[in-house]
């Protein structure tokens, strides 16, 4: 600890050198922000999806309503890859 309290750079837990220490842990930020936003994603079509189609749930799908999940989940994909390209086109 320095001075004043605060913990020094070398015991803050986080790599204090080397490039590869700093490259691991982008990977471990980039896995846990994918799973993250996977969770998110189906998360959303499931409460999005379910409220549209699922108008008497029971313990089966009817036709109409598998054909509505279907439809939902491809527009909701569809949706997200159009604004992600948009994001990503716009950074670079």
């Amino acid at each position: 600890m320095d001075p004043f309290g605060s913990p020094s750079p070398s015991s803050s837990g986080l790599p204090s050198s080397s490039g590869a220490s700093a490259e691991v842990l982008m990977d471990q930020l980039k896995g846990q922000l994918a799973q993250a936003y996977a969770e998110e994603f189906l998360e959303t079509v499931r409460s999005k999806c379910f409220a549209k189609c699922i108008t008497k749930p029971g313990s089966n799908l009817s036709g109409s309503e598998s054909s509505c999940i279907s439809r939902c989940v491809e527009r909701y994909i569809e949706a997200t890859g159009i604004v992600s390209r948009a994001l990503f086109s716009s950074t670079h």
